[in-house]
């Protein structure tokens, strides 16, 4: 009789075997799902694993894409390490985008270089705050954050949509609901002419390793994991779990908001409605 059991130790094997079966696995049935509807799978795995890469420009729009994602998986990355389920990335993220363009939208033709990190930091302490009210529920009155990030995530949306239509709405803008668009000298710096990649993927990787440091090789790390893991034990070696909670919590919160300045003050230059992509969540 067959019966399964949890191995002593990770295989190392798997470790990089799973993902690549995974990829197998998905090329197989997506290749079945093509002929089964009567389409080219040859033509249609192209399109998902060849077009993004053939050319600069696609390189570079693969990586304006890619880069929110990494922000804000690096923040719920750090969540999820303290046992912190924050759901609400969409709303820390539409939230960053909002106060980087209050922000983007006092620049005119004579404001300085300093306002695109001043955009940066706005998003960043947008994010922040936002995450900070999941925080401070938790915390003081024992909320559930599964439930309290999510449904912040449409009070963001709110916000957003109450400025767009209302008091910041581009008054030439042909009662589009829409900001102005923002002054060139608010755009983030671009990596290349003629591609949209910013500074922003060079902050992203930079922040993956910043993670990494901090995670496995720093006192604070460990003491975070500890406190979100084993509270009792946490206390016991004198971390705070309180601490790792309010961490994790606002570093993630802080990737998300920096994710949608990056985001608004880059390729898309306006806030619209559209600034919730489904970043957050994905």
């Amino acid at each position: 009789m067959f019966r399964l059991e949890p191995r002593p130790a990770a295989s190392r094997l798997w470790s990089y075997g799973s993902p690549l079966l995974a990829l197998a696995l998905t090329v197989l049935i997506g290749t079945a799902l093509f002929i089964a509807l009567g389409k080219d799978p040859v033509r249609g795995l192209q399109l998902f694993f060849w077009e993004p890469l053939k050319s600069r420009y696609a390189l570079g729009e693969l990586m304006v894409k890619a880069t929110p994602l990494l922000l804000i998986a690096l923040g719920l990355a750090l969540c999820f390490r303290a046992n912190v389920w924050n759901i609400g990335a969409e709303g820390q993220y539409v939230i960053g985008a909002v106060a980087a363009g209050g922000v983007a939208l006092l620049a005119n033709q004579r404001t300085g270089a300093w306002i695109w990190p001043a955009i940066l930091l706005a998003g960043v302490l947008g994010g922040m705050a936002w995450a900070a009210l999941v925080a401070l529920l938790r915390d003081r009155f024992h909320a559930n954050e599964i439930l309290v990030s999510l449904m912040l995530v449409y009070v963001a949306a709110l916000v957003l949509g109450y400025l767009v239509y209302g008091p910041w709405k581009d008054p030439l803008g042909y009662n589009f609901p829409q900001t102005r668009m923002f002054d060139k000298g608010t755009q983030i710096p671009r990596l290349m002419p003629g591609s949209r990649m910013t500074i922003g993927l060079l902050l992203a990787l930079a922040g993956a390793a910043a993670l990494w440091v901090y995670l496995f090789r720093t006192r604070a790390g460990f003491a975070l994991q500890v406190g979100g893991l084993a509270p009792a034990a946490a206390r016991y070696a004198g971390f705070c779990p309180r601490r790792a909670l309010w961490t994790a919590l606002l570093i993630s919160g802080g990737a998300a908001g920096l994710a949608g300045a990056l985001e608004v003050a880059g390729p898309i230059g306006q806030l619209t409605p559209h600034v919730p992509a489904g970043y957050g969540f994905a």
